[in-house]
């Protein structure tokens, strides 16, 4: 049986939270599920090994920068046929949009589930999908995803970087894919000081490339903490997993970083300044930080500045020992 499920929202932490309710279909009918998503939800790195994914489609739409080759019309067309090439016969839409709908009708596709159409507003990401499954097949799906990594890298990654149980070892999350997420250096250092004041600690600076990102990294690695430091935005994805496998815990402003710890299993502070608390609490390995005055969060709450280090120190020590 080859069965397909849609997942069109953009991002690696979007990928995540939707990988559970991936696994269910496959577990259900006993089969790999090929999965349509955007290039940019790293899906062909995260999901590399995973035993219940079969093919990855590059869906190529809503690119800010570009026309991508599923926009508009006669996009749509394209993707009807790539899609009638596959065979499939069940899809899973996770999106209310009528437009999926009419795309896999149009691709022979016998059996199409998808949420509630025209009910995309205000749509909670989790339940959403916990009640499309439930309703589907049958089954209710806890929000918990889970990454493995292979173990022989986990021990080979510790041996090349130096990785001992003598240190704290801690995945700092500095970047994020918006300004109003990226909590500032200053910040960031404070904490270090509250970290390295009571115990030795080792710090992996997880972080993009773009301009402010960089900035952020640059004046933790022109600290004093330098020679604690292992910047990771050289390395593929991928390569970053075994480091964070091997780390006694995570604290990430909210990006893939957050989710990608979590997922790999260690506990992970997640500091929550402009998006909704769920994305950074969804998980049982999250603990949210969110800004002082502030009794939840939400997209323009605007709050990177007002998250206090001692706060983060004192859910870092209350997780560690």
């Amino acid at each position: 049986m080859k069965i397909l499920a849609i997942q069109n929202r953009m991002g690696i932490g979007d990928m995540i939270i939707y990988l559970p309710f991936i696994e269910a279909i496959s577990k259900k009918y006993n089969t790999k599920v090929d999965i349509l998503v955007k290039e940019n939800s790293k899906a062909s790195e995260i999901l590399k090994d995973n035993n219940h994914v079969g093919e990855i489609l590059n869906l190529d739409r809503n690119n800010k920068n570009k026309k991508g080759m599923h926009d508009g019309f006669f996009g749509s067309i394209r993707l009807v046929k790539q899609l009638k090439n596959h065979s499939f016969e069940k899809v899973f839409i996770f999106n209310s949009s009528l437009r999926y709908k009419l795309i896999c009708k149009l691709a022979s596709i016998k059996e199409i589930y998808h949420y509630p159409l025209f009910e995309k507003k205000n749509q909670h990401i989790i339940l959403a999908a916990q009640n499309f499954l439930k309703n589907t097949i049958g089954e209710i799906i806890k929000s918990e995803p889970i990454i493995d990594v292979d173990k022989k890298s986990i021990t080979e990654t510790a041996n090349e970087f130096k990785i001992t149980k003598n240190e704290k070892n801690i995945i700092l999350g500095i970047g994020g894919s918006g300004s109003t997420k990226r909590i500032p250096s200053k910040i960031f250092l404070k904490l270090m000081e509250k970290c390295e004041s009571q115990y030795s600690c080792r710090f992996f600076l997880a972080t993009g490339i773009n301009d402010e990102e960089q900035s952020i990294l640059k004046d933790i690695l022109s600290s004093k903490y330098n020679s604690k430091c292992l910047a990771l935005d050289k390395m593929s994805l991928i390569e970053t997993f075994p480091i964070i496998a091997n780390c006694d815990i995570a604290i990430c402003n909210d990006s893939s970083f957050s989710h990608l710890s979590a997922a790999i299993g260690i506990p992970t502070i997640v500091l929550m300044a402009d998006t909704p608390l769920l994305y950074g609490s969804y998980s049982s390995k999250m603990f949210p930080i969110i800004p002082d005055g502030e009794s939840t969060v939400k997209h323009d709450t605007l709050g990177k500045d007002k998250i206090d280090p001692q706060k983060i120190f004192y859910k870092f020590k209350e997780l560690i020992n």
